[in-house]
């Protein structure tokens, strides 16, 4: 039998949990929190991680994977067959975390966060079969997102090393990316980065709508708020045939002098 589990944070008892796991484990009806700790506990998993079958509320689904930072690593997840996502119709009391010989609640009570674990192995095989029947039932989640991994090596090759780099420090200088006023959105990010390469508008907003990104016309009302609010400045680039594209610029002296690991703090503070 299992023994419960008592630790000050979500992470920690989540990777206990997953150490103790052999074969898939069901999570179902999980928190906000725990959907973001399972996806960078995956991502960062040394060792053989149990396939994580994930059914959670569509609409709370919804709202975490609003984030880059914790879609695209999901995404990742998923392409590589480590993660599930589905939608759960009923709610459960509890989360809870079901493998084939194992069975846990999650409880918080002040500063820690314990896993309950059920005791009587036949409870404990008809809790898996029940839930991960409710699993392989359930509609799929529609993560719209691309895997990171795509998008940083599609960046390197479409675009150029040097921004793939700067992307990525932009990227791990923010705890969220959702442009909601909480950080920069993927778009915002992509765009600020391409500017400071002097990336041409048509490149960057080309490469984001064919690795799914955002659509070329979000990228261009994206780009002109933020050319409005002077983040960004451009200058026309002749063509032999058409119209002039467009080349990107960082608009401020403050951007123009930060490094790409500031990037994002000083834009986030203009724009608001």
């Amino acid at each position: 039998m299992d023994s419960n589990l008592l630790e000050d944070g979500t992470d920690d008892i989540l990777r206990a949990v997953l150490e103790r796991t052999d074969g898939d484990l069901v999570v179902v009806d999980p928190s906000a929190e725990v959907i973001t700790s399972l996806v960078e506990l995956g991502s960062e998993y040394d060792g053989e991680l149990p396939a994580l079958d994930v059914v959670a509320d569509e609409r709370l689904l919804k709202d975490v994977m609003d984030d880059f930072i914790v879609a695209s690593a999901a995404a990742d997840l998923v392409e590589a067959g480590d993660m599930t996502l589905r939608n759960l119709e009923d709610g459960a009391d509890n989360t809870l975390l079901v493998g084939e010989d194992s069975l846990y609640a999650l409880v918080r009570a002040g500063e820690h966060v314990a896993a309950l674990s059920a005791d009587d192995d036949s409870f404990i095989a008809d809790a898996y079969e029940t839930f991960h029947d409710q699993w392989a039932e359930a509609e799929p989640f529609n993560l719209r997102t691309p895997p990171l991994d795509h998008v940083r090596s599609t960046l390197a090759e479409d675009i150029g090393e040097d921004v793939q780099a700067d992307f990525d420090a932009v990227l791990s200088s923010l705890e969220t990316a959702r442009g909601d006023g909480d950080g920069l959105d993927e778009v915002t990010i992509s765009l600020l980065v391409a500017a400071k390469n002097d990336v041409l508008l048509y490149d960057i907003s080309k490469w984001g709508e064919d690795v799914g990104i955002a659509s070329k016309a979000t990228f261009s009302r994206t780009k002109t708020r933020l050319e409005d609010m002077g983040l960004i400045d451009t200058e026309k680039v002749p063509i032999d045939v058409g119209r002039p594209r467009l080349r990107l610029k960082l608009g401020d002296e403050k951007l123009r002098g930060a490094d790409a690991a500031s990037l994002a703090g000083v834009a986030h503070s203009m724009l608001n």
